[in-house]
């Protein structure tokens, strides 16, 4: 064998076995590739308690409730719902029907308790800069609240929606 074949065939065998611990690495970890998981792909699965998933879904319409820093709320894909604890400060634009994912484990109870929650943004989200341009040349009908930015009328009635310490004074007056 000459010294060209030699060292083709060391790279084609560190190829091989490249190829095979590569095959091996995504064959154990088929199930954990997803980025999340939908309500109704975690009741299918039957994912044991305490095993650490990501849960997607929208907000269900005014399904939060609070208790001193918990917030309780449901996670839907329109099939299938599922109750999630949190225990923090929900992000700014966590509100009802908004895309959210979660990140925990199942309880034994059924219940999902989040570790951490992300809220998709609003891919209608526009900055002051563009909405004041729009505005000068007559093409912005949505209505924005004093510092420009658009605040849908849905969340004056949505008990999700994370409020500002101002927004909450001036809703309960105290």
């Amino acid at each position: 064998m000459t010294r060209k074949q030699k060292r083709l065939s060391i790279i084609a065998g560190l190829g091989t076995v490249l190829v095979v611990a590569a095959g091996l690495i995504f064959f154990a970890l088929r199930d954990q590739i997803v980025f999340f998981y939908s309500p109704s792909e975690i009741r299918e699965k039957q994912i044991a308690a305490g095993t650490p998933i990501r849960l997607g879904g929208l907000v269900k319409e005014n399904s939060c409730s609070r208790a001193d820093e918990t917030t309780d709320f449901i996670v839907t894909d329109g099939a299938t719902e599922m109750t999630v604890a949190y225990t923090g400060l929900l992000p700014d634009l966590f509100r009802s029907n908004q895309g959210v994912v979660v990140e925990g484990a199942m309880a034994i109870d059924g219940k999902f308790t989040a570790s951490n929650v992300l809220a998709k943004h609003d891919e209608n989200y526009m900055p002051k800069e563009v909405v004041d341009k729009l505005k000068a040349t007559g093409e912005w009908q949505r209505q924005a609240n004093a510092d420009g930015a658009v605040i849908p009328e849905v969340l004056a009635n949505d008990n999700c929606a994370a409020r500002t310490l101002a927004q909450t004074v001036a809703a309960t007056g105290t």
